[in-house]
């Protein structure tokens, strides 16, 4: 499968503006996301990653700089269109709880079926590979409420599979599940990304599973003045990054057993 690019950014700032003038979370970004990859975000609380995955898909404005979604400048893009392309499943819980998965899912048809929303064979069929791919197609005619936290979060996957956009950004997709769930979810976004050509970009704090199953690795540090650190997770072990960018006073990160550690003091 040929390897493109997905999203690039050039000289892009990221942040907020309101009355009280512009506040930038990252400046000069210049990144790429490519298709046929799953890239893992990580950082620290606050140091911006919903900022960035929700300006890279036109969420938030742009502090600066530009954003190109498979080459073409994002503001070039009308909403309708861009739905198309870009697929987003962000942590805010919404409340589905009373529709069927088969009903949520078929949600993320809308920018094939326009404003009356009439579903024809192909979109059933769309419908019905999202829910085979992520496996809970057997839950389709269950209500969203009687889920567990790990199908829920499936069943959005889906619905964001069923829109049928080779882009999907997700925020902190394994945030609130189990370990297995974490795990499940994640060779999942991987099966997509591998198997499908998808771009997937997720942020997350799970840094074991991102090693296991990211091939690829954005490290947004805290501090604004540092830049973003991005590569293959073995370059980042091998060279170091992983252990600068995570070492403190209280841990550091293990090349061997590729964990956080303890930082034990000498007696």
């Amino acid at each position: 499968m040929k390897r493109s690019v997905a999203i690039s950014t050039h000289q892009l700032s990221i942040g907020y503006s309101g009355r009280g003038g512009k506040r930038v979370v990252r400046p000069d970004l210049n990144l790429q996301l490519f298709t046929g990859e799953i890239t893992a975000l990580l950082g620290s609380n606050g140091a911006g990653k919903s900022t960035l995955l929700k300006t890279l898909c036109g969420l938030l404005p742009s502090l600066h700089g530009d954003i190109f979604i498979e080459g073409k400048p994002l503001a070039g893009y009308r909403s309708g269109e861009l739905s198309t392309h870009v697929g987003v499943v962000l942590t805010e819980r919404t409340q589905t709880g009373g529709i069927s998965v088969y009903d949520l899912v078929s949600l993320g048809r809308y920018p094939h079926t326009g404003f009356f929303g009439t579903l024809r064979e192909d979109d059933h069929a769309a419908i019905r590979h999202a829910l085979e791919t992520v496996g809970i197609a057997d839950k389709a005619q269950r209500f969203v409420s009687e889920l567990s936290d790990g199908e829920r979060q499936k069943a959005f996957i889906a619905k964001a599979l069923a829109q049928e956009c080779p882009i999907i950004l997700l925020d902190e997709p394994t945030a609130f599940l189990d370990v297995t769930s974490r795990m499940e979810t994640m060779i999942t976004l991987r099966r997509l990304a591998h198997r499908e050509g998808k771009a997937v970009l997720l942020s997350t704090h799970d840094l074991d599973t991102a090693l296991q199953l990211a091939d690829t690795l954005w490290l947004q540090p805290a501090d604004p003045a540092e830049e973003m650190i991005c590569g293959k997770p073995d370059q980042l072990v091998g060279n170091g990054a992983l252990a600068r960018f995570f070492g403190s006073a209280s841990l550091r990160f293990d090349p061997e057993s590729r964990r956080l550690v303890p930082v034990t003091k000498k007696k």
